[in-house]
């Protein structure tokens, strides 16, 4: 295959997974991993790689509107940072004594996990404002705009959301992906954060804490700008005319197709894992 045909098809397939991750609020790397790896032969590690810078441009892009709409909660997402960056960071170094196969594995569970929180009905906590003891202390409490006036929340459980980004953090920097579904996890159930506030704040955090990986794999020379150019085009092409065509499309049978898409990719994932051929 020639350069030009392999960028052609890394860039079609980065719009592609961009503009998909966008509407359903996965991201692209759930996409572009197994399109790096399972079509063309990239290495995992390459792929990851490419993966995590795209996260970084991606995340930079839209986490800047939210923050300027005022719904991410800045301080909850610092505060939160401290255990992302560390574990990706931790998550990117271990990544070079792990069997590329165990790997594949591992990302094709956390594709199962996301398949399964995408079709999951969720709960809205905006009614809720109650709090915790830490989050009082650390003045985590915020407010959100909504078209009927401003909304006050409190959160709760901060040590069971901090810990569960700590494992979120690990898995980002193992795997390349943003960990959205992780994030949501604590952000929307443990922590007890409506919709709004939990998607835009872990979107505000994923930039960083993909940056702080990102170091870890340039410094092993494992991301080739030879791949991480096209995907990062790709992806934040597509998910900024994917933000465009989310107020028009109904996502709920999108998201049913895109998961039965992200089940058969993981299946992929863990046979090629398990059978020694990544």
């Amino acid at each position: 295959m020639s350069v030009l045909l392999f960028t052609i098809i890394v860039l079609a397939g980065a719009f592609l997974a961009g503009l998909v991750g966008s509407l359903t609020g996965l991201g692209g790397g759930v996409i572009i991993i197994p399109l790096l790896t399972l079509v063309l032969g990239v290495d995992i590690h390459y792929a990851i790689g490419a993966s995590i810078v795209s996260v970084i441009a991606t995340s930079s892009g839209s986490a800047a509107a939210y923050v300027k709409e005022g719904i991410t909660n800045i301080r909850i997402g610092m505060f939160l940072e401290i255990a992302t960056t560390i574990s990706a960071v931790i998550g990117a170094v271990i990544t070079v004594y792990i069997n590329p196969g165990y790997i594949a594995v591992i990302f094709g569970c956390i594709l199962l996990f996301s398949a399964a929180m995408m079709v999951r009905k969720k709960v809205d906590h905006s009614d809720d404002r109650a709090t915790g003891v830490l989050a009082n202390f650390f003045k985590l409490n915020g407010s959100y705009p909504t078209a009927d006036g401003t909304v006050k929340y409190g959160v709760h459980n901060v040590i069971g959301g901090f810990i569960m980004m700590f494992i979120a953090g690990i898995i980002s920097g193992l795997l390349g992906i943003g960990s959205g579904a992780l994030k949501v996890v604590a952000m929307d159930n443990i922590m007890r954060l409506p919709f709004k506030v939990s998607t835009t704040t872990s979107n505000f955090m994923m930039g960083v804490t993909a940056a702080a990986s990102a170091i870890v794999y340039l410094h092993r020379g494992q991301i080739d700008p030879g791949i991480a150019m096209p995907v990062t085009l790709g992806v934040l092409t597509g998910a900024t005319v994917g933000s465009k065509l989310l107020v028009k499309t109904n996502t709920d049978k999108l998201k049913i197709i895109f998961a039965v898409v992200v089940t058969f990719l993981a299946l992929q994932m863990i046979y090629n894992g398990l059978s020694g051929k990544l």
